[in-house]
């Protein structure tokens, strides 16, 4: 299903380019919105927001607009609405009139630092370079620097380049280097990650798949012939052709799901394309209405393999033919719902397909027509739960639409729509897998949106419904570690998000939940990073909320598993800013220790290395919230133990302009809070109150905070209102499907799948 860009750009680049250089543009462009970001990145914050799973939409220039009678005014909203450019830079291009002014128009957004470069030919500042003005590769906005009014000035500029070219970084390296831009991540874990999805085991099923495809090819070129035998062989012919399609199905069925879970996606590819041709050359004529249905769904499931090895052109042409049969099977019979939602599946996979390419009003026309005909269904009173389950996937879709399109409000009428929907389906089937799964992220939707608006009991409500799934998915299958891992990390967002609230109890309950299933799959998997990570970060985490409970020990023990798994994962991979900024999260808690115990020169210098680590990351990505935030905290807790007052009052001024910078989501409690305690430190008690409101409005009691209000004696009683609603969401039952309570723990909440760590927590 699509995916918010969790940002107000309505595209993630816009790719300008000389249309001498179209073939270059071609392959970025599908290279760029067939990527599968790695499941290990997806969730993780970045100064650009929550890395989603795909790249898409991404805006090629002109092409978009080829009707447009006003091209300056449109290309002009689109470089606005885009959250990067990327220039593919080569002659051509150095001497387009529209690429220099793209880019000109770009930097006068005051995005410069967003804009990358892909050399595919010529030479960078050969204008430079006596006789050779003619290789010049980037043009003169790319070049020099431009002044405070957007004009070019005479200083040089140095462009953020991947080199396609030959001998240089090459075509997929150059690639990942965009990506890695674009994503803020460092190229290396980016490149790293890149090749241990491409190199996974289980070469068994690769080998699987080869034998079946050759078999299937025999069958079918059997039955094929035997279709033009004599009448004696027809019966024969048939055989072999059910044979054959029967195969067909295993491969694009339980084949390729396996294919698929191991990254195998050449092989899957190859089968598919045989599968293909086989189709091709049947006819759609003089064979069972059976027959076609299991041709139409082997040819959308040939689409959903083809858009995701990076191949839009065949996905949708097997879209379009999976549509061309559906929809005479569904005009036949309007009544037969297994029909009418087979068709509105495959429209809603074409709607899928503009969305890839960026033209969100198709996807949004195609997501609407899928939902209308399953709309008459409703109407006549058949409600099963694969109607219900295919209209929450489709109001999921126009969701997304709307949010990347900046519409919030409709876009939430779209996500309740999907809940009640979700809800029908799985109350009639408790049991089921899918149903449940769709389930959560419906909830997760509902809770995202009202998290992000400040509305902390409906979030906590909805996360809770979410977690419960995830808790029970995860409980059928516990061999299942990625799922187990999903669990940990739900059960760790819940206790940072009640502690928000001010349960504190429960936080480190959930918060230690999480931390010994994180030590049972580091002892099962011990060289697994991703478990090593979650351990240390939630180890941290729960320290914090122990030591504010007045536990010193269980805190010092807690964060001291912290400290020494994240110093040595930090040693192994120094640039992993991820995991350096979880480290200096660790040693401003060890620092909070040592201010406590009385050891004021440990706790500063714990507190200084934590800003070592932090400052540089800040100054390469100073939009980041977690950085800033963290970094804002360091300052704050070294002013409080600097014995230099003009020093601490420095630090202070520096950790609220750090706050103040931050430009997205401002009822952001965690922003909120530390701005109150920086405004607080520095006297100005009247200015922190508009913030302390809000804050209270939102229910928010971060033990934290409380700390802080007592220490300047200012008054900030529970929100009585606040404390009653979430008594009554925390009594009931995390679902609402009384089918499902028997089955499901008290303890839930959080993103279901989509969060980083950090996510939901506070400080």
């Amino acid at each position: 299903m699509a995916e918010s860009l969790g940002s107000e750009f309505a595209y993630r680049a816009f790719i300008s380019y000389s249309h001498r250089d179209k073939s270059w543009g071609d392959w970025l462009h599908k290279a760029l919105e067939t990527y599968r970001v790695p499941s290990r990145l997806v969730g993780k914050q970045t100064a650009h927001g929550t890395i989603p799973r795909r790249l898409n939409p991404v805006f090629r220039d002109r092409e978009e607009f080829a009707s447009a009678t006003d091209l300056g005014r449109k290309v002009n909203a689109a470089l606005g609405e885009s959250e990067s450019l990327i220039v593919i830079c080569s002659p051509a291009s150095a001497t387009s009139r529209w690429v220099n002014e793209e880019v000109l128009a770009y930097k006068r957004m005051g995005r410069a630092d967003r804009i990358f470069c892909l050399i595919v030919d010529g030479e960078p500042n050969a204008s430079d370079l006596p006789g050779r003005a003619a290789e010049e590769c980037f043009c003169q906005a790319l070049r020099f620097a431009t002044n405070a009014d957007g004009e070019p000035i005479a200083e040089l500029a140095e462009p953020i380049a991947a080199d396609a070219r030959p001998g240089k970084d090459g075509k997929q390296n150059a690639k990942l280097k965009l990506i890695a831009g674009m994503l803020d991540v460092g190229f290396d874990a980016l490149k790293q990650r890149e090749l241990q999805r491409r190199n996974r085991r289980m070469t068994a099923i690769a080998a699987l798949a080869l034998i079946v495809m050759a078999v299937t090819t025999v069958l079918a070129i059997a039955a094929l012939i035997a279709r033009h035998q004599a009448v004696i062989a027809q019966a024969a012919a048939e055989r072999r052709q059910k044979q054959a399609e029967g195969l067909v199905g295993f491969m694009l069925g339980d084949l390729n799901d396996k294919l698929a879970q191991v990254s195998r996606l050449d092989i899957m590819q190859a089968v598919d394309d045989k599968a293909m041709a086989y189709f091709q050359s049947l006819p759609i004529t003089d064979v069972t209405d059976e027959a076609l249905a299991q041709r139409a769904k082997a040819l959308e499931k040939i689409g959903e393999v083809r858009s995701d090895s990076g191949n839009p052109e065949g996905a949708i042409e097997a879209f379009r033919a999976s549509a061309a049969i559906s929809s005479r099977l569904a005009a036949e019979a309007p009544a037969d719902a297994a029909r009418q939602i087979a068709y509105s599946r495959t429209l809603a996979y074409i709607g899928m397909s503009h969305w890839k390419e960026g033209r969100l009003d198709d996807a949004q026309r195609d997501f609407e027509a899928a939902g209308r005909m399953l709309q008459v269904l409703l109407a006549h009173g058949s409600n099963s739960p694969p109607l219900l389950t295919q209209l929450s996937y489709i109001d999921n879709d126009i969701g997304h639409v709307l949010e990347a399109r900046g519409h919030t409000t409709a876009a939430a009428a779209a996500y309740q729509r999907k809940l009640y929907e979700a809800k029908k389906a799985a109350a009639a089937k408790p049991e089921d897998t899918d149903y449940l799964s769709d389930l959560g992220s419906a909830h997760n939707n509902v809770g995202k949106l009202a998290l992000q608006r400040g509305d902390l009991a409906t979030a906590i409500s909805e996360y809770r419904a979410d977690d419960a799934i995830e808790t029970r998915l995860s409980a059928r299958d516990p061999r299942d570690n990625a799922q187990r891992q999903n669990a940990l990390r739900v059960r760790a967002i819940l206790g940072r998000t009640l502690a928000l609230a001010g349960d504190i109890t429960a936080g480190i309950r959930d918060l230690r939940q999480s931390v010994e299933l994180a030590t049972q799959l580091t002892r099962f998997e011990p060289q697994q990073t991703d478990f090593q990570e979650y351990l240390a970060l939630y180890s941290s985490q729960l320290a914090r909320l122990q030591r504010l409970d007045g536990d010193a020990p269980g805190a010092a023990a807690s964060n001291a598993t912290a400290v020494r798994i994240f110093a040595g994962l930090t040693r192994k991979d120094p640039g992993n800013q991820d995991w350096q900024s979880e480290y200096a999260e660790a040693l401003i808690e060890h620092a909070s220790e040592q201010q406590i115990a009385g050891n004021t020169d440990a706790a500063r210098a714990s507190a200084r290395k934590a800003l070592d680590i932090l400052d540089p990351i800040l100054t390469q990505h100073p939009d980041e919230r977690v950085i800033l935030l963290t970094t804002a905290e360091a300052k704050l807790l070294l002013a409080t133990i600097s014995s230099d007052a003009d020093a601490a009052q420095t630090l202070r001024e520096q950790a609220l302009q750090t706050v103040q910078a931050v430009k997205t989501d401002p009822d952001d409690p965690r922003l909120l809070a530390l701005q109150v305690e920086a405004l607080l430190a520095l006297g100005r008690q009247e200015d922190a109150q508009p913030l302390l409101k809000r804050l209270w409005n939102s229910g928010y009691r971060d033990p934290a905070l409380l700390a802080v209000l007592q220490h300047e004696h200012i008054g900030y009683p529970a929100n009585a209102a606040f404390s009653r609603r979430l008594a009554t969401i925390m009594q009931v039952d995390p679902t609402d499907a009384p089918q499902l309570r028997s089955a499901i723990p008290a303890s839930s909440a959080a993103n279901h799948g989509n969060a980083s760590p950090k996510e939901g927590g506070g400080h």
